[in-house]
């Protein structure tokens, strides 16, 4: 995927800066149909106890998770699904709002199709933590555990009219008013409101990993948001309410994409989730 506008994108530390690589032979290609559009899916299946989705961010498809063979590790221990969001890659979109509400609904259509009773391992970077967040909420008999990496939280992302303009337009003009990312970026605001009336986690097994490095982009972010490291910090450790299994690492190591940084602390923490589990 091409990058945009890095330096206005990562002032709200939604979007997409990942590198972008092709899918490897190990996943199956389907198409999940929705009644109005369908999802493009990379799966790997073998029948494993439980399923681990992976949520991608603001302007990334799947082939984030790509990076540093993370998700052919993560393959060889459980069956995992990476898929690409309505208005990304080869999957179609409808004309919806594409706020977290909807997001969710498809997130839950995915997880049905491949699930087959099973529960499920959420994995979510950036947005995509509000996207997990909302599913365990709404689905906590379905959900297993879960792995927030760098997840947005409305604790800590406030963002203005201008700004969410800012990014509608900087979307709108790099890929269309069609694209995914571009129809995303118009419901921030209100997906940060929709999040902030959201109950607790379900009590399941939960770790987050939040970038503490001082770079370029995490400096953008914090003074865009008037914000700091430790609020966003703080905005990771209020996903603890409700939850007596959690687990929060920080990382000076790592950027906003842990998950292409720093893989093996991706890898290490999601076995030790799996490892709880009965």
């Amino acid at each position: 995927m091409k990058k945009i506008f890095p330096v206005i994108i990562t002032l709200f530390l939604f979007a997409s800066c990942g590198k972008e690589e092709k899918p490897t032979n190990i996943f199956q290609e389907n198409f999940v149909e929705l009644t109005s559009h369908h999802l493009k899916s990379y799966s790997v299946e073998s029948n494993s106890e439980y399923l681990v989705v992976c949520e991608s961010g603001l302007g990334d498809d799947h082939s984030v998770w790509l990076s540093k063979n993370l998700a052919n590790d993560i393959s060889k221990q459980m069956d995992l699904v990476l898929y690409d969001r309505a208005g990304y890659g080869n999957s179609t979109i409808d004309n919806n709002p594409r706020n977290i509400d909807r997001l969710r609904i498809e997130l839950e259509a995915l997880i049905d199709h491949f699930s087959k009773g099973r529960k499920v391992i959420l994995v979510g970077h950036s947005l995509g933590g509000l996207i997990i967040r909302d599913y365990a909420i709404k689905n906590p008999n379905k959900t297993a555990a879960l792995l927030f990496i760098d997840p947005s939280h409305e604790y800590y992302n406030e963002p203005s009219q201008e700004l969410e303009d800012l990014l509608y337009t900087s979307f709108s003009d790099a890929y269309g008013p069609d694209f995914g990312g571009t129809k995303e970026v118009r419901e921030l605001i209100e997906d940060l409101e929709y999040t902030s009336l959201l109950p607790n986690l379900p009590d399941v097994p939960v770790t987050v990993l939040t970038s503490m490095k001082n770079d370029q982009a995490n400096i953008a972010a914090d003074e865009a948001n008037n914000k700091t490291r430790q609020d966003w910090y703080d905005a990771h450790e209020l996903l603890q309410n409700g939850v007596s299994d959690f687990t929060h690492i920080q990382t000076t190591n790592s950027g906003h994409y842990i998950m292409n940084n720093e893989a093996s602390l991706v890898i290490e923490n999601l076995h030790l989730l799996i490892s709880k589990l009965p």
